[in-house]
């Protein structure tokens, strides 16, 4: 009996851990599929999604570097938790405590700064409202800064060399995906230029007219600014 008990915990524990592994890659694609409907809904490039939720998130599972839904940040320390719900207790463990400075999800949104432009905690984990976000606030900075590039080093840090850090980190990522079929999934933008150059920001200009409400800052500015964003789409 004894026996049987002990086969029977590990037959257990050995289809536990064959879920797990089958669900890591599942629930890695979260981000990505995400990412390509906020593409698609903000006009955004497919590849400097995936390569700021990569950027913000990334870790090698099964030989592949790709981004995490269920990551936190709390002040520089990165957690990836295996489930949602692993990450939400222990949010609600560290705001219980008083924290209020920590990221969130597949773009690491910041609860001090956005977490007003959510319902809830809950909503920011939401992988397609986090991505929507991140896609609306990164179309802002583009508006203003020009180039995709330096839009990234600005969603992570208006502090210059900060700021330049991650553009570099941004600017590896989105060449390294330069290649991969997912960045020719709904966006013409994704490799190329609108002109067909080899610069992905070239010609691109932003065709929305909606006015959006963001943070000047992802991390330390309180101060909110309203943008009019009026240019009208390059032509082909």
């Amino acid at each position: 009996m004894p026996n049987r008990t002990i086969l029977g915990l590990a037959f257990a524990l050995y289809i536990a851990q064959a879920a797990i592994a089958l669900a890591s890659p599942q629930t890695a694609a979260l981000c990505d599929r995400a990412a390509l409907r906020a593409a698609l809904s903000h006009d955004v490039p497919i590849d400097v999604l995936r390569a700021i939720t990569r950027v913000e998130t990334g870790r090698t599972l099964d030989g592949q570097f790709a981004p995490w839904p269920w990551a936190i940040n709390v002040e520089g320390r990165g957690f990836w938790f295996k489930s949602e719900v692993e990450a939400k207790s222990y949010v609600f463990n560290i705001f219980k405590a008083g924290k209020r400075s920590f990221d969130i999800g597949c773009f690491q949104i910041n609860y001090r700064w956005h977490g007003k432009a959510f319902r809830s905690i809950d909503a920011m984990f939401d992988p397609q409202e986090n991505a929507d976000y991140a896609a609306r606030f990164l179309k802002d900075l583009y508006a203003e800064l020009g180039s995709w590039t330096a839009a990234a080093g600005a969603y992570h840090s208006r502090t210059p060399d900060l700021a330049a850090a991650y553009s570099g980190r941004f600017r590896k990522m989105r060449a390294e995906l330069k290649g991969d079929p997912e960045n020719r999934s709904g966006s013409k933008r994704s490799s190329l230029g609108r002109c067909g150059t080899a610069d992905p920001d070239a010609c691109w200009q932003p065709c929305t007219k909606h006015a959006w409400v963001f943070s000047s800052h992802k991390w330390r500015s309180r101060r909110f600014y309203l943008v009019q964003l009026g240019a009208h789409r390059a032509q082909n």
